[in-house]
This record gives C-alpha cells, structure tokens and sequence, in this order.
C-alpha cells in the first residue's frame, strides 16, 4: 500500500514541479513605458526648442522641379531666357568649336576620335595596319581585378 501513496507523492510532486517550470518559462509581462519627460523651459534669450516632427520628411516632385528651375535661372529673376536655358549647350559647343569662327566641322565635332586616329597611327602615313590600329581599342576605366587562383593545397 506504501507504494501508491509514494507513486501518488511522486506523480504530485512532479505535477507542483512542472507547474513552477512552466510558469517561470512564460513570457514575462511587457513592462510600462517610463512617463514621458517634462518640457524644460528654455532659459530667457534662447529659442525654444521645437519637437521633432513624427515622419520624415519628403522631397516632392514640386520640390525638384523648383530646384531645377533655380539653375537654369541665374539671374535670380523668375523668367527662365532662352539664354538662360540654352546656356550649357552654348559653352558646349564653344569647347567643341576650336577654330572659334562659330561653325563646327566634322573634325572638330569628332576631335576625340580623330585624335585617337592620329595618335595611333606612328608611321603618319594616314593609315593604319594592324599593330597600330590595336592602338585605338577603348580601354576600360579602371583595370579589372585578376581573380585569384583556387587553393592548390598540398596534402601531404
């Protein structure tokens, strides 16, 4: 008879133990956020802080089109002149117009190739063979890297 009251002792015991386990494995409860803090007055002659806004600020397209307008116009007058507006295509075509009559020829228009030619063509004769033509291949911006060999591990 001892041993089912010692099974039954021991079922119940398990049963408390169990119970305390579970319950110190449960979530705690969320803790309450601390107050707010107090707004201090700002000392007499200093601004007073303002609260920060609660979303990001974002640029609109009203926004971006205002700043691009701002650039084309330099003279800060409202008015965007054809002047203004076509005044980075002028300086453009000054830098191309190397002659500076105010016409741009077909060399000058084509002045970074045409001295690509006459830089890879060393003989001067107007022409270029194969040697000097590998000359005028584009290089690219900036050397690729070489990948690195796979491990070669001796296994001795």
């Amino acid at each position: 008879m001892w041993r089912y009251f010692v099974g039954a002792l021991g079922a119940l015991s398990l049963a408390l133990a169990g119970m305390f386990f579970f319950r110190g494995l449960a979530a705690p409860e969320a803790a309450p956020l601390p107050p707010a803090p107090i707004p201090v007055a700002a000392p007499s002659g200093t601004p007073s802080a303002t609260p920060l806004p609660r979303a990001v600020p974002q640029a609109t397209e009203k926004t971006l089109e205002e700043k691009r307008f701002d650039r084309y116009d330099r003279d800060h007058d409202e008015i965007v002149t054809r002047e203004e507006y076509l005044r980075n295509r002028r300086r453009s075509y000054a830098r191309l117009d190397t002659n500076g009559d105010g016409r741009l020829s077909f060399e000058e228009w084509a002045i970074t190739t045409t001295t690509r030619y006459a830089d890879a063509d060393a003989d001067g004769n107007g022409t270029l063979n194969r040697t000097e033509f590998e000359d005028t291949r584009t290089r690219p911006a900036r050397p690729r890297s070489k990948p690195t060999p796979a491990c070669r591990c001796d296994d001795d």
